[in-house]
């Protein structure tokens, strides 16, 4: 492995743990095409075998063909929910368009960036980062064996600079490509063992690690996936969904397991057919669920509308990108939140849930479901991209045992009408499915009277109205509305950091950072987005100071918890928009300002 005679090369005498106590972030990049993806998904199932925590994340561009390319992983020997501040380790098949996601990627003086000399000059970005460089013939070795790939000599050096057992790697290359054939595992594998062989044993950034006698039990998902597990688990038996960039994977994931499971997946012309669908489906008693992203939200929600008024029991799992319109379908963002509060028209009370990480999507997504069910409403499930199409090693969500409330039970009163919508101490009123004897109801968009019958009165719309909130806000929703953390001393907390959904991840590093400072820091992950729970939110801030977290660019949970009169005067906000995901760093120095602002407070 030689140097690269660029100016600035050598590596400082700051390096990153060696112990492996700290996470360690490893990039591979290229062109479309190039295989980054492949070569990051071995990583990370290099990273199970080894018994360690990663959390893969990856990068595109929009294109559907070529463009870059980029997989992202972070690992280490506790779990992993965020990306971290910077960038250990790059290896760069090419630089084909690498300036699109450079900033995705930060590189400093401390990193080294694995390079083929065959890609040529590395991109002014690279150099002025002061990365050191060193030239890998990944290529040039690959084309030395017969059916060699370049991404496979990438990963065997990329491997052992990171600690990873050659083990774990040639098993990880096993694994992810057993459906390839044996001709294909065998080069790669052959490859793999070259790469790691290039790698120079001075430069590792993680002492050598060996494989456990015994690999943990954990899980190897990614959000959709555990999204699509949490309807199962839930219930859910007919889904109608039309693909969209980034949630069409959870589609993918469900179809045939859904057939195994007696249920059915349609793929429905459009966005309204799919909403106006899975209506259809819970009217008739199959709980039901729909997946899309911004630009199908918006298409469905009147539908949604319709579910809210017809009480008609629907989950929608919107995986957020970057807007508005097309925006930027390969990036995350949190900003279909305001759409998700606000989008119905008219009084529409309804659900809305942030899923708070990746194990969580399968927890949210089946309470979200339970919950829509109990309560006769819609839910709108808040994911997005960083979530849904990252994929960990993690310790799996616990299932809940709770099953599906049952159809709240009518019973026919001789020739009397069926009052499908009556007025009931907690709300929620009779239904039945179609077919049964004498509770035949009608259910439609228009304002009706308590036995369903359309109806323009004053007092049937009041009385209505009326009953579809109060069955949300007298609900017990349990301690499930948000996950809560306290420093060492609860009661001198001087600084809570406030966030929902894939930000959390980032908020508790950068708590546990201000911990490790002196800082007392509480944290508050809303999972319950709506019906706010104002009551307890307030109790769980107290009087600290606090700062409200989130990906978006106009702020729109602060402006939402302010709404909700939730937040005091002094509540400051740290909101920045996709595509780059927050980080902890940046928390960190946004809470500590306002730490400082204040006096210093521990």
């Amino acid at each position: 492995m030689s140097a690269s005679p660029m100016s600035g090369t050598p590596r400082s005498g700051a390096r990153p743990d060696p112990s492996g106590a700290t996470p360690l972030t490893v990039a591979v990049t290229g062109a479309g095409g190039s295989g980054a993806v492949t070569a990051g998904l071995i990583l990370l199932e290099a990273v199970a075998a080894a018994g360690l925590y990663g959390l893969l994340r990856r990068s595109a561009g929009p294109q559907i063909r070529g463009g870059e390319s980029a997989a992202l992983l972070r690992f280490g020997p506790a779990p992993v929910h965020c990306a971290g501040d910077r960038c250990d380790l790059l290896a760069a098949l090419d630089w084909a368009n690498h300036e699109r996601f450079a900033d995705e990627i930060p590189l400093d003086a401390d990193s080294l960036v694995l390079a083929d000399p065959a890609a040529g000059t590395p991109p002014a970005v690279v150099v002025a980062s002061d990365a050191a460089l060193r030239k890998i013939g990944f290529a040039e070795s690959a084309a030395e064996r017969e059916g060699g790939r370049a991404n496979m000599v990438a990963v065997g050096t990329a491997g052992a600079l990171a600690g990873l057992p050659l083990d774990a790697l040639l098993d990880g290359a096993a694994r992810t490509l057993a459906g390839k054939g044996e001709a294909v595992v065998a080069a790669a594998r052959a490859c793999i063992q070259a790469g790691f062989d290039l790698a120079d044993p001075a430069e590792r950034l993680r002492k050598p690690a060996s494989a456990p006698t015994q690999i943990p039990k954990r899980w190897h998902i990614n959000g959709n996936e555990a999204a699509g597990l949490g309807a199962l688990r839930a219930g859910v038996r007919f889904v109608a969904a039309y693909p969209i960039t980034p949630a069409s994977e959870m589609l993918e994931w469900l179809a045939p397991r859904l057939e195994r499971l007696g249920g059915t997946l349609l793929q429905a012309e459009d966005e309204l057919a799919s909403v106006n669908m899975i209506i259809g489906s819970a009217f008739g008693g199959v709980p039901a669920l729909t997946a899309t992203s911004g630009p199908g939200l918006s298409l469905m929600l009147e539908g949604i509308g319709l579910a809210v008024a017809s009480e008609t029991p629907i989950v929608v799992v919107d995986v957020m990108r970057g807007g508005p319109s097309t925006g930027i379908p390969t990036k995350s963002e949190q900003s279909d939140l305001n759409a998700a509060l606000y989008g119905l028209h008219g009084d529409a009370p309804h659900l809305v849930l942030a899923a708070l990480d990746i194990g969580d999507c399968a927890h949210t997504v089946a309470w979200a479901t339970r919950l829509a069910w109990q309560l006769q409403t819609a839910a709108i499930v808040l994911s997005d991209q960083s979530l849904g199409q990252s994929r960990m090693v993690g310790e799996p969500a616990p299932a809940a045992d709770e099953p599906l409330a049952a159809l709240h039970p009518p019973t026919a009163d001789g020739d009397a009408p069926f009052r499908r919508y009556a007025v009931t101490a907690d709300g929620v009123s009779p239904v039945s499915v179609p077919g049964e004897p004498g509770l035949a109801y009608t259910a439609d968009g228009l304002e009706h009277d308590p036995t369903g019958t359309p109806s323009s009165r004053a007092a049937d719309h009041a009385a209505q109205l009326d009953k579809r909130r109060h069955k949300l806000l007298a609900h017990d929703y349990g301690p499930n509305w948000a996950e809560i953390t306290e420093p060492a001393d609860a009661g001198a907390a001087a600084l809570c950091l406030l966030t929902f959904g894939a930000c959390r991840g980032a908020m508790l590093e950068a708590a546990a950072r201000l911990r490790a400072g002196g800082h007392a820091v509480r944290t508050v992950a809303l999972r319950l987005l709506a019906p706010l729970q104002r009551r307890a939110l307030l109790d769980a801030l107290g009087d600290t100071r606090v700062l409200v977290v989130e990906q978006s660019h106009g702020a729109q949970l602060f402006h939402y918890l302010h709404a909700e009169q939730a937040l005091a005067a002094h509540a400051r906000s740290l909101a920045r928009p996709g595509p780059l995901p927050l980080r902890p760093g940046e928390i960190v120095d946004a809470a500590a300002a306002l730490i400082d602002a204040r006096g210093g407070g521990a």
